[in-house]
């Protein structure tokens, strides 16, 4: 078996870094809540909008992007998309009002799932056909590692630096991501076949593949109900002070890190069949939530379950969707990667919405039965799925 080049390995590295400042510019907004609102003079709920408009800018731009510029040579796309991404953490960080920071992240958006989508193929390409897999695997540890470092890091310079500082951090890591990029990665050949809008409608007008997409917006978006807010609920209904939040962050990454790892083993068999229970159990996870963040001691163990849980359907319904796709749709499948990174942000998307709904007219704790009752639906859908599978034999 062929080892990587230096040169490669650099490479993927590189895209690692840029998918490790991707994933901390997502995410890290929910730590930094409550230091934003303070200072941009607005309520918690409207901040909380800084993630669900940064999730529906990806749920929209992705696929469309994606069909758009599939004729584009990769390596010079990646690296427009990295100057972008830098040059909207840089805005970000100079943004003096809400409006002004929204657009900082809407631009960053729409680079996000392109850019992973793109740096997938790129690592592959560097490397020898036995070695794609751990390539690829390298490059979304960013991902990874930026919910267990990158969201309490940038949290904690955010509280303790002011929040533009973050950003500012961000967009440097970026910069390496991009400088390293330019010298490591060659030129990628074009793929014979390139995503195009057709594609796209050819898959969402599947109805297997459209409810295949629900079911993940729905599993997703229970999640986020609770997740946006989970900052101010620890201070506020937990009693945490502002300064453990970075902390009891990272105990929450950590669990998210064990979670995709099982939910990964889960999904190696039937996708769908292991999301059912994964699905059940999210859902009386967040419902315990209401009984158990109120206490300061089980609030710990709280933290610890909500990570667990919160993307261990992540595996399974990547390797559900595109499965799907290439037993009902083969020619489109290359989009329903695509396709599948707007779910999961349509689910953000309406879970932080509804999240911030129950916020402002109910209560903190009325984040978790909301999205306990979206976790449930998703079961149900995974449930009908499986039943739909074994009947057209499909797995």
């Amino acid at each position: 078996m062929k080892e990587m080049s230096a040169k490669a390995l650099v490479g993927i590295y590189s895209l690692a870094i840029s998918a490790f400042a991707i994933g901390t510019t997502e995410f890290v907004i929910v730590g930094l809540l409550p230091t934003i609102a303070a200072d941009l003079h607005i309520s918690v709920t409207k901040a909380g909008t800084l993630i669900s408009g940064y999730a529906a800018a990806i749920a929209i731009g992705t696929p469309i992007i994606a069909a758009l510029t599939g004729r584009i040579p990769k390596k010079g796309f990646l690296i427009m998309l990295m100057t972008l991404f830098t040059l909207g953490n840089v805005i970000a960080a100079l943004s003096g009002t809400y409006e002004w920071l929204m657009a900082a992240r809407v631009l960053t958006a729409v680079t996000h799932g392109v850019f992973l989508a793109i740096a997938a193929v790129v690592a592959a390409s560097l490397v020898p056909t036995e070695k794609r897999g751990t390539a690829i695997a390298i490059v979304f540890t960013g991902l990874t590692i930026a919910t267990i470092v990158g969201v309490p890091l940038g949290t904690y310079i955010g509280q303790h630096f002011g929040w533009r500082a973050t950003f500012v951090l961000i967009a440097v890591l970026g910069c390496i991501g991009l400088i390293i990029n330019v010298f490591t990665i060659d030129r990628i050949k074009r793929s014979a076949h390139v995503p195009t809008l057709k594609d796209m409608v050819q898959c969402i007008g599947n109805p297997r593949i459209l409810m295949a997409f629900v079911m993940t917006c729905l599993g997703f978006g229970g999640t986020f109900t609770l997740f946006t807010y989970l900052s101010p609920i620890l201070e506020k209904v937990s009693g945490f002070s502002t300064s453990s939040i970075s902390w009891l962050l990272l105990l929450y990454g950590a669990a998210v890190a064990i979670g995709n790892i099982l939910g990964g083993k889960i999904a190696n068999v039937h996708p769908v069949k292991g999301l059912r229970p994964v699905f059940l159990f999210q859902s009386v996870v967040l419902l315990l939530q209401m009984w158990l963040l109120p206490n300061k001691a089980l609030s710990l163990i709280s933290i610890c379950l909500l990570g667990l849980f919160a993307f261990m359907m992540s595996p399974g319904v990547q390797a559900y969707m595109v499965g799907l796709a290439e037993k009902l749709v083969p020619a489109a499948s290359d989009m329903a990667s695509a396709l599948n990174i707007s779910a999961f942000n349509v689910g953000i998307a309406v879970g932080s919405t509804l999240g911030g709904w129950a916020v402002d007219f109910l209560t903190y704790l009325d984040t978790a039965w909301v999205g306990a009752l979206m976790s449930a639906t998703a079961c149900v859908l995974a449930i009908i799925n499986y039943r739909m599978d074994k009947k057209q034999k499909l797995f």
